[in-house]
């Protein structure tokens, strides 16, 4: 048996991008999703507790990245931190958005 893997995937606000990433990957098998914003009025607000939880952390932009590891420090140790470097162009759901994750997603993805 495979262990389960958490994925936590961030942008500004979490309303688009990042539950966006983790709708579509939510069924993947091996693996449990979460999202989270930088921003504070983020819908569902990045924490300490939420950085802990995640193996994998995917961050939408470099800004993300830089954000998390300032307010977040002591909580990213021995995380893998990975910058998709997908800009805050698209609706919720929006086709071209998925596209883009499942490519930019395919390598850590577990084989199924």
């Amino acid at each position: 048996m495979v262990a389960l893997r958490h994925y936590l995937f961030v942008c500004s606000q979490n309303k688009l991008r990042s539950p966006t990433a983790e709708h579509i990957f939510a069924d993947v098998p091996g693996i449990a999703t979460a999202s989270a914003g930088t921003n504070n009025d983020a819908e569902n607000p990045l924490t300490d507790e939420l950085v802990e939880w995640a193996d994998f952390i995917f961050v939408m932009e470099r800004q993300h990245r830089n954000k998390l590891q300032q307010k977040h420090k002591a909580a990213l140790k021995g995380k893998h931190l990975i910058v998709l470097d997908i800009p805050d162009e698209y609706a919720f759901m929006d086709p071209a958005l998925v596209r883009l994750l499942q490519a930019r997603m395919r390598r850590w993805l577990p084989d199924t």
